[in-house]
């Protein structure tokens, strides 16, 4: 009598077949694998799980899919830990290979490769079973921050696409707005053959070249197709988002047509000689270090504020785009990945067809407290046109890419183009965040005046001089400069360089603590020696009778964030810092901060400064940990997402008013006031309140940050007419 099989018996006999049918998905040493997120509507932490092996993009099936799973995947995305997965192509089907099925990993594993599957590309399921993953929003060390939605292009179907100039002389006009369309696959370059070309399919190829809108144009000769005819309802982010025909036989001729043409409008920024001054638009785009990308920020009631990224995506990116003169989106970021705004967030939940006029003729929702915080808001990458900027632009001597002396193309005196310096005097982080913008390497992290350690070419003379920037120029020769050079020191070695990074910092002072902490105090002279040392009281306290008398000071705190993508340090390194004795510290800038108090005509009726007693992190954000403290001669600086606060009741905090006669003023403070520092915004580095001072007390209305209202609103808070709710007129 044959005895019945035990349970372990049973399980063991499980496991064997399971191992028989299941092996290790190994993929060779020579594979790199990569990861990304894909699909909509979707945050950047979450999406539909592509890898990329043996030169394709594919998915995963969710059978037997598990969270110990998608922790392997977010591992590999860069995230700590996955929250959850989801099944049957939640975030819509993918398309190409479905490389791993019936997945089973422990959690542990360091790569997916270590876990168990069918093996590369051997699958039974469709991709209406493509599995998901949900990332906890926080990133491992030594991940760059991802919060990208992009287009996802099959390279299989397009590669690229260009327009060729008409005419030779169209070819040497940037930038190029009118051609042949030509698209680049795996088999090279070729045409789309006219047939059934429609104006919306021009939209799409113009938002990908940069240009907000097109025009009609006819056809040309006969050529070869690879594309036999697009279908586009105008509002794709990219061509190969819309339905095509391919040609299997590429030498096939168009039926009563030619290669597509096409015609588009450049936005008024990219049209040399325009000058007119346009409407300000009701959206702008901040932080950004290159043309056409930024934080998005709206103005609702004459007041700026930014756009939480729930349901962000490319079709609502590219409405921003488009309505700021450039073509359509080429990624749309959440997370704050272009550093976290101040002040309201005026929309969230924005889902925009792709056809609006503006952003605000999107469906979304008004901002409640509890719906978004700062750290979701809203970017865009656009697509702009192609100027050549980069071509009369060079850096040399640099230990790498990023840096060297700055060299420009520019005509001689012969009237020959050659490649000349730029005089360094003056030479800033502005002009430095303008010259990195033009070589397309990103923000400045260094203005360098003297450059002998770079000297490695012939090139000796100057070719600029007395460069100044606002900071948003495209190109340095769009900033103010002399029309002859006039430099003091024409020697190489003094030719302005920079340091270019992929992030800066970005200060911002907290305005309505200012506004909350503002009072007058009257301070003997005998508690001012050290003050009077650093030049903090007006120069009348040099004629006082001394130790007897007070000064008038009007005191109040500062709290100053650094919302950047960057920490903010000094420029100088502690073997530069100046030790002072009567405060004993060290200043790591001589000035860091300007306070002044300026008539309603703009005219300055008495100032302060304050030097960097010591840059810290006083306080941090949930989850950021301080790096910065000025005990024992530490570093100096202040962490991404914290802040460093200068208290009412220290030496310096204020501005002597000793002189100041009652009436109404305007209270501005200025952070970084020289450029010393690079930031990726200097803008928002003012802040300025009504004043009012009755010559016992003072109140402050309407502090802001100088950017936080529109034109008009800006100009009637300068118009202020005294506070008329305390009786005092």
């Amino acid at each position: 009598m044959l005895q019945k099989p035990t349970w372990d018996v049973l399980v063991m006999l499980g496991y064997l077949w399971l191992n028989s049918c299941l092996c290790q998905t190994s993929a060779p040493q020579d594979d790199q694998l990569k990861f990304r997120l894909s699909g909509y509507p979707r945050k950047h932490n979450e999406g539909r799980v592509e890898v990329f092996y043996r030169g394709e993009w594919g998915t995963i099936c969710d059978d037997d899919f598990t969270l110990s799973n998608a922790h392997v995947l977010c591992h590999h995305l860069g995230f700590v830990e996955a929250i959850s997965w989801s099944h049957s192509a939640k975030y819509g089907a993918g398309t190409g290979k479905i490389w791993l099925d019936n997945v089973v990993c422990t959690g542990t594993e360091n790569s997916i490769d270590k876990c168990v599957s069918r093996g590369w590309g051997n699958s039974d399921c469709t991709h209406e079973e493509d599995a998901g993953v949900v990332c906890k929003d926080e990133r491992l060390p030594g991940f760059l921050d991802s919060n990208v939605i992009e287009m996802q292009v099959d390279e299989n179907r397009m590669e690229e696409i260009r327009l060729r100039p008409l005419s030779t002389d169209a070819g040497a006009r940037l930038p190029i707005t009118e051609g042949v369309l030509e698209v680049k696959s795996k088999e090279g370059w070729a045409h789309i053959c006219s047939f059934g070309w429609t104006t919306e399919n021009s939209r799409v190829v113009c938002g990908m070249m940069g240009f907000p809108s097109e025009k009609t144009m006819g056809k040309k000769r006969h050529s070869l197709y690879r594309i036999h005819s697009v279908a586009c309802t105008g509002n794709e982010a990219h061509l190969s988002a819309c339905t095509m025909e391919f040609n299997k036989n590429i030498s096939a001729p168009c039926p009563g047509g030619g290669p597509v043409a096409v015609r588009c409008m450049a936005g008024p920024q990219f049209i040399q000689g325009l000058k007119h001054k346009r409407k300000p638009p009701m959206v702008r785009l901040k932080g950004g270090a290159r043309a056409g990308e930024g934080r998005v920020e709206v103005l609702k009631d004459s007041e700026w504020g930014t756009v939480c990224d729930d349901h962000w995506n490319l079709q609502s990116a590219s409405v921003v785009c488009r309505q700021l003169g450039f073509g359509t989106a080429k990624e749309a970021q959440t997370g704050a990945r272009m550093g976290q705004g101040i002040g309201p967030i005026h929309m969230n939940e924005v889902r925009c067809h792709g056809d609006e006029k503006s952003l605000w003729k999107c469906p979304h929702k008004n901002i409640t407290a509890e719906d978004c915080k700062h750290m979701e808001d809203a970017s865009v990458k656009c697509n702009i046109p192609y100027m050549g900027f980069d071509k009369t632009i060079q850096l040399t001597g640099g230990r790498t890419l990023l840096e060297g002396r700055v060299e420009l193309l520019a005509h001689n005196t012969s009237g020959l183009r050659q490649w000349g310096l730029i005089c360094g005097d003056g030479w800033t982080s502005r002009e430095a965040m303008v010259a990195c913008r033009q070589l397309g390497l990103g923000h400045a992290s260094s203005a360098l005046r003297e450059t002998w350690y770079w000297d490695s070419t012939n090139v000796t003379e100057m070719v600029m001089s007395g460069v100044k920037c606002h900071g948003d120029e495209m190109t340095l020769t769009d900033c103010q400069h002399h029309h002859v050079v006039s430099c003091k020191r024409t020697e190489a070695q003094f030719a302005a360089g920079v340091i270019c990074s992929d992030s800066a910092s970005d200060l911002v002072l907290n305005a309505p603590l200012v506004e909350q902490s503002v009072y007058i105090e009257d301070r003997l002279l005998h508690l001012l020696y050290c003050a009077a040392e650093e030049n903090c009281l007006a120069k009348s306290a040099a004629h006082a009778n001394w130790p007897y008398g007070q000064r008038r000071l009007l005191r109040f705190s500062s709290e100053i964030h650094n919302i950047g993508r960057a920490d903010f340090r000094p420029r100088l390194g502690r073997h530069s810092w100046v030790w002072h004795e009567c405060h004993r510290h060290y200043h790591s800038m001589d000035v860091f901060t300007h306070y002044d108090l300026l008539a309603l005509n703009g005219t300055k009726v008495a100032d302060g400064h304050k030097a960097s007693f010591c840059l810290e992190d006083t306080d941090c954000h949930e989850g950021v940990s301080k790096r910065y403290e000025c005990a024992n001669f530490g570093e100096q600086g202040i962490t991404v997402g914290c802040w460093d606060t200068y208290r009412h009741d220290i030496d310096c905090q204020w501005i002597d008013i000793s002189d100041v006669k009652p009436g109404n003023y305007i209270l501005q403070v200025v952070l970084n006031p020289n450029f010393e520092v690079p930031e990726s915004d200097f803008t928002n580095n003012a802040m300025r309140c009504n004043c009012k001072y009755d010559g016992n007390q003072v109140w402050l209305h309407k502090c802001h940050l100088g950017d936080s209202y529109s034109e008009e609103a800006e100009k009637q808070f300068e118009l202020y007419p005294g506070q008329l709710n305390n009786k005092i007129f």
